[in-house]
């Protein structure tokens, strides 16, 4: 199948309104004056990102795409997942990072299902509309000190840097692909933070006002056999790529009939 050098979509950017937007994980009181993310709708070029492959680096771009030469298709089995792909998937990310050590602390699966959040699971979840990046530079620190609290002083003292690996399950992604903001053409003022509120705790990740500098990159027709290397943070200021907007979005050259996207992301932290 022919792909275009570049497909016009939408993506749904957030305001700059000055005040943070935030995200509720429950029903807030109705007293709560909302301030949701994702109501700057844009139509940007996204552009095929296979010529330039082999060139792409996570340190640069924020991304890459590889091989994942792990065979695994267990994946509606969670203690399989956990047992057999995380160490596939550590591997990967060691091959392709040079970290030293690398931990797997979550991973969900993305389908197209409803939005409303009593049909999602903790692992299922729908594919995000949101052009967002995972961490911030205060949320990143405060998820090595959760998941290893008695290594964390120590291990901070270093480089870390967090990685999802984003891979399609069973076959080729044919709708709803991902999107990557080549982190060179963005600048940090763009990164907005957003309050991510639970009942009994609140998170923050980066979501992105719209830059006419922003360039889009997609892999249309990634197989199962392929994987993205994606880092959503980086300790390191240095000048290399630290965070990276990215996000789902309805490709308009989806044909009629199309399999329902089915894919899994897997997020890692990894020492230097």
């Amino acid at each position: 199948m022919t792909t275009p050098a570049s497909v016009r979509t939408t993506l749904n950017y957030t305001v700059d309104n000055g005040v943070a937007p935030d995200y509720y994980f429950y029903e807030p009181d109705a007293t709560v004056k909302l301030n949701p993310p994702g109501t700057d709708l844009r139509e940007v070029d996204v552009h095929d990102g296979w010529p330039e492959v082999a060139r792409l680096s996570a340190d640069r771009e924020g991304f890459e795409l590889h091989d994942f030469e792990g065979h695994f298709d267990q994946f509606d089995d969670d203690a399989s997942v956990h047992r057999e792909f995380y160490a596939q998937v550590i591997t990967f990310v060691k091959r392709h990072s040079g970290a030293r050590r690398v931990v797997v602390f979550d991973h969900t699966i993305r389908k197209r299902l409803p939005a409303d959040l009593k049909a999602q699971t903790t692992v299922q979840r729908p594919a995000v509309l949101l052009v967002h990046s995972d961490y911030t530079v205060k949320s990143g620190p405060q998820r090595v000190r959760d998941i290893l609290p008695h290594e964390a002083d120590e291990l901070l003292a270093r480089r870390v840097a967090f990685y999802n690996v984003w891979k399609p399950l069973y076959r080729r992604v044919e709708e709803l692909p991902l999107a990557m903001c080549d982190a060179t053409t963005h600048d940090p003022d763009d990164m907005l933070l957003m309050d991510l509120k639970y009942r009994e705790r609140t998170g923050e990740i980066y979501v992105m006002r719209w830059s006419p500098k922003h360039r889009w990159v997609y892999f249309p027709q990634m197989e199962a056999s392929q994987a993205l290397l994606l880092k959503t943070y980086d300790s390191e200021t240095d000048g290399r790529a630290r965070f990276m907007g990215h996000t789902a979005f309805e490709d308009p050259t989806t044909p009629p009939g199309a399999p329902k996207r089915e894919s899994i992301e897997v997020r890692t932290m990894a020492f230097f």
